[in-house]
């Protein structure tokens, strides 16, 4: 066998393929889990077992994730119930030698169901390759709120992501009909691309949140905020409302995400006050 040949064996033999299925329902207005399924290194734990609401915190116990990992989530939310999903740390993606690293997320919010999507940062790193995608299936009445934040390179640690792959892809349907719609893609010279005016200006800090339903009112209260680190702009159309958040590092827009979540009334997981 060639050399190089063996060596992509050995590289894919040694991938991570990670999966959790996770169903909760309601009963007397509590909700809690009634399957849970975890494959590779991914686990789920509930750390707040007793209050009416669940907290479901994602743990990914590979310490990361690299190029060719396949990670698959998906969380399903029954009727009634009410659900908050974190994760126990900021999701770090190192440099691929050649394969991208895949997430693969589905959601499902069932008939009066609330589900907060809101794991800690995922932090790039150069070289890095991720193509994420995130699903979501509402029904007509339930309520959604997802906060995803990326940060390219730590740089409080003097590091930056020159070159690498990003792309994510999001599709939310209410009641069958797609409601919101958009992918992002960087490849190459991230750095280079951060740096435009019309991208992010020098950032290297972003976040995209999503709630459904959504109105004016909410957009009203986080423009009240005023005093961001950096720049926030929240959009409030059809019934849904979108903030999007951009900082000069990681730091900052924690402070300025937590602040936004706040004016939308979310459940701050308790990971994040720690």
């Amino acid at each position: 066998m060639p050399a190089a040949t063996a060596s992509s064996s050995v590289f894919a033999a040694n991938r991570s393929a990670g999966r959790i299925a996770l169903t909760v329902q309601a009963q007397g207005g509590v909700t809690r889990r009634q399957k849970v399924y975890e494959d590779g290194p991914l686990r789920v734990r509930f750390p707040n077992a007793t209050g009416a609401a669940l907290e479901a915190v994602i743990v990914n116990t590979a310490g990361g994730i690299a190029g060719g990992d396949r990670h698959g989530l998906d969380i399903a939310a029954g009727q009634g119930a009410d659900l908050v999903v974190t994760t126990a740390a900021a999701e770090k993606v190192y440099r691929a030698l050649d394969p991208e690293a895949e997430i693969a997320v589905k959601l499902e919010v069932g008939a009066g169901a609330r589900l907060a999507w809101l794991p800690q940062e995922t932090i790039l790193f150069d070289r890095a390759r991720l193509s994420r995608r995130i699903e979501v299936d509402l029904a007509d009445d339930a309520t959604l709120l997802i906060a995803e934040t990326v940060v390219f390179g730590r740089s409080a640690m003097g590091e930056a992501v020159r070159q690498g792959a990003f792309t994510d892809h999001w599709r939310v349907r209410r009641g069958g009909k797609l409601l919101f719609a958009e992918t992002l893609r960087l490849d190459g010279a991230i750095a280079q691309k951060l740096a435009e005016p019309a991208v992010a200006g020098g950032g290297v800090a972003i976040a995209t949140v999503l709630a459904v339903p959504g109105d004016d009112n909410q957009a009203e209260r986080v423009r009240a905020i005023g005093d961001f680190a950096g720049e926030v702009g929240i959009s409030a159309w059809n019934g849904l409302a979108v903030a999007r958040l951009c900082a000069k590092d990681g730091a900052s827009l924690r402070r300025d995400l937590v602040a936004v979540l706040g004016a939308l009334g979310a459940p701050l997981p308790r990971l994040w006050l720690n």
